[in-house]
């Protein structure tokens, strides 16, 4: 409680000025002149006076508020080694009981390193988190912080100004000395380059030794890729290393570098490094090869040349050679058919060959297309976009390709209008699983108005026409691809005849399939990293997947169940609390994704160390301990209450500073010279004033 004196004049301020300087005056004249009763005057009038001050005692009833301390526990990912978890909890405990048995603290836990809104993924940044915790406590309220960490710190502040708060911080440093640690540093890396060619990777091989630790020797580096063993190397630390690798396909390839490890290490997980390239493809080439002239003849070539991927070798065969209507040679505006450059020699620079309705006329001899069958089966592909003809005497069905088409012509042709379905299967198909207005029976493109017969014999059929006849056919042979369309009528789409239909997406999608387009595979597995979360997903065309099992960078490993997301797509998503490269089989594919960056902070440096937090700690007249000063002992300092100070710390003790704030509950007002004893004072003075001068 505070006792006060306080005024509330009952008249205007400077009207009881103005009567005290009257007074002041009168009796001052008085005194000088030595009247009888002129002290006695002097008293009455001030009397009346402090009468009209309205003197009051106030007596104020207010509680205490406590000082806030900030326990800031460091629970990144350098604090789960060698025993640190065990000597933080230990910590941990002891300072709260401290804390508790100490009046007027109080304490908040802040947990902070991992799962935090301040861990940007890269680095231990604990000051963010305290200032976040401690954003609602009046600066003077404060007691000071105790960070419990392997001092790993990297948002440290140099300068006690960059704080909200004047109160000392405290570092407990867990580990010990002369720790030692190798580690892989990633100097430079290429963001992506192109199939097939060799990209340099950069690294440097670091091992940080304590100071009793012997001179560290050549190790052996591991280079994986996509998690396949591909070559070994031995290097010297402290030495560049320049490691060639090779892009082997398009999207992301995943290159891991895995140094042995250093006896008596911290850790082994930064001796792994991820690098992921971006595999891109050269224009892909493809040769397109009109046969017959018809309505929808450009409808390839019109796609194929929209698509800036695609380098698009465009033959139509126009004339065949038996044709003979006397035209001279030199008077011909059409080029020769190049057949053997094409067939023979340059094959295998293609990436897709389409036939467009193209008749067997004489102008490929047979051995070309059995070039193109050796070609499919090595890794080419074809696609065949038929009409009539297929069904005919001169269909391609009657050369040596006909052993890697998976479907057989009936010798009929269908003439009447239908609505391609997606099949059951297509419906999974990444190929056909999104084409818009498909809705299952019902689709809402436009009618096609023919067919040519075929026989199923091996492959995917996705989509049908009338009577659920195959209409487009997918398959695989050896290592290559095949597509058959069997009808010419896509062009309606294109066209937007009554309405028209997704024609693109329908054949873009199935020239970048027979092209292997990563993301166009049927079974799949793909694991990608978005923020904190690890998205798995799923491609199959069966109708239930098994669980995946995800192995974080420490090597545990968690049962994941898929839930389905589309027909044929099935994914689920877990946070992740680690960085580093997580890998998800299911028993016969694996996929593997980096979380972070490939060079985290937080493991460029995992030994325990006192000098991050020394600066401020200094700054602000606190300190920086360790809790283990030999063997695994665990020593916490006493805690000690300080309202003022020049230093917050000593031998075994740290100080924490008291706060004076506090609430205001009520105020009592006890008047002085109010009601009679007032009224007493005034008549006595006067009074007395009176007798005085009467004698």
């Amino acid at each position: 409680m505070n006792w006060t004196i306080d005024f509330a004049p009952l008249v205007p301020l400077p009207l009881l000025i103005v009567l005290a300087v009257v007074a002041a005056g009168l009796s001052g004249l008085s005194l000088y002149r030595k009247q009888r009763g002129a002290v006695i005057r002097l008293g009455a009038f001030a009397a009346f006076i402090l009468a009209l001050m309205n003197p009051a005692i106030e007596k104020e009833d207010r509680e205490p508020l406590t000082s806030v301390v900030a326990l800031v526990v460091d629970d990144s990912q350098s604090q789960d080694l060698d025993g640190r978890k065990a000597m933080t909890d230990e910590a941990r405990e002891k300072v709260i009981e401290r804390l508790d048995g100490l009046p007027g603290f109080e304490v908040r836990v802040i947990e902070a390193g991992r799962d935090s809104e301040f861990e940007r993924r890269d680095g231990t940044e604990l000051f963010g988190a305290l200032e976040n915790g401690l954003a609602d406590v009046p600066p003077d309220r404060v007691a000071g912080a105790i960070f419990i960490t392997d001092g790993q710190v990297h948002d440290a502040p140099q300068k006690p100004e960059s704080l909200d708060f004047r109160a000392p911080i405290h570092g407990l440093i867990t580990g010990r000395e002369d720790e030692i640690d190798r580690r892989l540093v990633l100097d430079r890396a290429p963001k992506f380059g192109l199939v097939g060619t060799e990209q340099i990777v950069n690294l440097r091989l670091v091992d940080q030794l304590g100071s009793n630790a012997l001179p560290s020797r050549d190790a052996r580096i591991r280079v994986r890729r996509d998690g396949e063993p591909i070559g070994t190397i031995r290097v010297s630390p402290d030495e560049p290393i320049a490691i060639p690798v090779e892009i082997e396909h398009g999207g992301d390839n995943i290159f891991e570098f895995e140094a042995e490890a250093l006896e008596g290490e911290l850790t082994s997980l930064n001796n792994r490094l991820v690098v992921t390239i971006d595999g891109i493809r050269e224009n892909l080439r493809v040769l397109l090869v009109s046969g017959e002239p018809h309505a929808g003849e450009r409808t390839w070539r019109n796609l194929l040349k929209s698509d800036a991927s695609v380098d698009l070798v465009h033959f139509t065969i126009l004339r065949p050679p038996e044709k003979q209507d006397g035209t001279p040679i030199n008077q011909l505006s059409l080029i020769a058919f190049p057949t053997r450059e094409l067939f023979s020699v340059k094959i295998d620079e293609f990436d897709l060959i389409i036939f467009d309705r193209y008749q067997r006329r004489g102008v490929l001899p047979i051995l070309y297309f059995d070039n193109i069958a050796r070609y499919v089966r090595n890794g080419g592909a074809i696609l065949l976009a038929s009409g009539p003809e297929f069904s005919e005497g001169g269909s391609l069905y009657r050369t040596p390709l006909a052993t890697v088409l998976p479907a057989e012509p009936s010798g009929n042709v269908t003439e009447q209008p239908y609505k391609a379905l997606v099949t059951e299967l297509g419906t999974r198909h990444p190929v056909s699983r999104s084409l818009p207005g498909a809705n299952g029976d019902d689709p809402t493109w436009s009618e096609w108005f023919r067919l040519v017969d075929a026989e199923h014999k091996s492959g995917d059929t996705i989509m049908n026409g009338p009577d659920d006849r195959p209409l487009v056919i997918l398959d695989r042979q050896g290592e290559g691809r095949v597509a058959m369309m069997l009808s010419d009528h896509a062009w309606l789409w294109a066209r937007g005849f009554d309405g028209g239909g997704p024609h693109v997406p329908l054949l873009r999608n199935m020239a970048h399939w027979l092209m292997k387009e990563p993301d166009l595979e049927e079974e799949a597995l793909r694991v990608r990293a978005r923020g904190r979360e690890l998205v798995v997903e799923r491609q199959t065309l069966g109708e239930s997947v098994d669980a995946v099992t995800v192995t974080n960078p420490t090597g545990q490993e968690q049962e994941l169940v898929l839930e389905e997301a589309d027909p044929g797509l099935w994914r689920a998503t877990i946070p992740t609390a680690d960085l580093g490269l997580y890998s998800v089989t299911d028993g016969e594919r694996t996929a593997l994704a980096n979380v972070g960056p490939p060079n985290p902070k937080e493991f460029s440096d995992v030994r325990s160390t006192v000098e991050k937090l020394t600066p401020i700690a200094t700054a602000t007249a606190g300190s920086v301990q360790r809790l283990a000063k030999s063997g695994d002992q665990v020593s916490v300092p006493r805690i000690v209450p300080i309202q003022r100070a020049t230093t917050f710390a000593g031998n075994g003790w740290i100080g924490l500073k008291t706060t004076d704030a506090s609430i205001l509950k009520g105020v009592d007002r006890y008047p002085l010279l109010a009601g009679f004893l007032g009224l007493a004072i005034l008549l006595g003075a006067l009074t007395l004033t009176w007798f005085r001068e009467g004698r």
